[in-house]
C-alpha cells in the first residue's frame, strides 16, 4: 500500500477530517449487529448502504424510516454541511444522496450502494471525509469476509488516499450465523471457500478445495450458486459420503430471507448434498461440510451438527 492512513505528506494532526468506517452488520437484521456497528452507523454524517441493507437498518430504527426523509437545502441540510462547505456548493454525491432526519433532529445523507457503482462511490466517500464527514460504508456479514474492506483499501492505494482515516468495525460472517443454527459444526478448525470465479479460475478454487478436504478442515462454501455440485464433487473424491452437511439460507434473516421464503436450514450429507438443488437459492445460501469428526445429534426438539474440539469427550473436560 502506498501507506498509512495520516501519513500523507500535506496531512497535519491538526486537519479536521472525519472517519470512514467499514461497518460490518451481520448475517441478517439489526439484532445480530454488534453494539459499535449500531452507533457508528447511528452517528454518521452518511450512510452507504444498498436498498436491501437500508431496509434492514430500518427495523429496528438503526436507520430512519423513509418517511423520515426531508428535502435538501442548497448545501445538502446535513448536520456536516459546515465541515463540507469546503468541498463546493454542493456536497460530494448530493445527487446520488437522500437526507433524512433522526429522532433527535439530526440530519444525516443515505446513499444508495450497487454493485456497478463501487469505485466511484468509494471516491464520493473519500471527498466526504476530506470534508470532514464521517461515513459509514456498510458491509454484509464482516467487511474482511468477501465484503467491502479489500475494496476501499485497494481504492484508497490508487487514489492515493493516505490521508483518510480507515476503520474497519467487524460483523458476524455467514458461516458464524449459519453454523449457530446448526448447533456447533465449527468448534473445531475450519476454513471459507467462495466458488465465485469472477476474478479467479476453476483451477484454483478446486485446488483450495481439495486442500481443504485433505487436512480434515470442516468447509462453508460461499456462493454456492456457482458450480456448487463442482464442489461437492472434489470435496467427495476425499471424503466419506455419509459425512454431515448443512445447508444455509440468508442465516439471521428470519422472514426477512431474500432466497427463499425465509430463513432456513437443512441437515443431509455429502454423498445426498447436490439432491438439495431447490434449497440453493442464490447469494444467501453457504453449505457446511463436516468432517470425519462431526456428528449428528438430535434431542427433543430437533437435529444438531457437532464437530468436537479435538476430538474430545465428556472425559476430556
Amino acid at each position: 500500500m502506498a501507506g498509512a492512513p495520516g501519513t500523507s505528506a500535506d496531512a497535519s494532526p491538526d486537519d479536521d477530517r472525519g472517519t470512514l468506517y467499514v461497518v460490518g452488520i451481520g448475517p441478517g437484521l439489526p439484532h445480530a449487529m454488534t453494539q459499535r456497528a449500531t452507533d457508528v452507523i447511528a452517528t454518521a454524517d452518511c450512510v452507504i448502504a444498498s436498498n436491501l441493507y437500508q431496509e434492514f437498518l430500518r427495523r429496528d430504527g438503526t436507520l430512519p424510516p423513509e418517511a423520515a426523509e426531508v428535502e435538501a437545502a442548497a448545501d445538502g441540510g446535513s448536520a456536516a454541511s459546515d465541515a463540507a462547505s469546503s468541498a463546493g456548493d454542493q456536497r460530494p454525491g448530493e445527487e446520488t444522496g437522500t437526507i433524512l432526519e433522526r429522532p433527535d433532529g439530526r440530519r444525516q445523507t443515505l446513499v444508495r450502494s450497487t454493485m456497478g457503482r463501487q469505485i466511484e462511490l468509494a471516491r464520493e466517500a473519500f471527498e466526504r471525509v476530506r470534508a470532514g464527514q464521517d461515513v459509514a460504508h456498510v458491509s454484509g456479514g464482516d467487511p474482511n469476509v468477501y465484503g467491502k474492506s479489500d475494496l476501499l483499501f485497494t481504492m484508497a492505494d490508487a487514489e492515493g488516499a493516505d490521508d483518510v482515516p480507515i476503520e474497519v468495525v467487524p460483523g458476524v460472517t455467514a458461516a458464524l450465523g449459519g453454523a449457530a443454527n446448526l448447533g456447533a459444526p465449527l468448534s473445531n478448525d475450519f476454513c471459507t471457500v467462495s466458488l465465485s470465479d469472477k476474478w479467479r479460475g476453476w483451477d484454483e478454487i478446486e485446488e483450495k478445495l481439495r486442500a481443504a478436504a485433505i487436512s480434515g478442515f470442516v468447509i462453508v462454501l460461499y456462493n454456492c450458486w456457482r458450480d456448487y455440485e463442482r464442489a461437492i464433487e472434489v470435496v467427495s473424491e476425499e471424503r466419506a459420503d455419509d459425512v454431515p452437511v448443512g445447508i444455509f439460507n440468508d442465516a439471521g434473516r428470519g422472514d426477512a430471507g431474500r432466497n427463499l421464503d425465509d430463513e432456513t436450514h437443512t441437515i443431509t450429507t455429502l454423498g445426498e448434498a447436490t439432491d438439495h438443488d431447490d434449497e440453493v437459492g442464490g447469494m444467501g445460501t453457504s453449505i457446511l461440510i463436516g468432517n470425519h469428526e462431526t456428528a449428528v445429534w438430535e434431542n427433543r426438539e430437533r437435529k444438531y451438527l457437532v464437530t468436537p474440539r479435538g476430538g474430545r469427550d465428556v472425559d476430556d473436560f
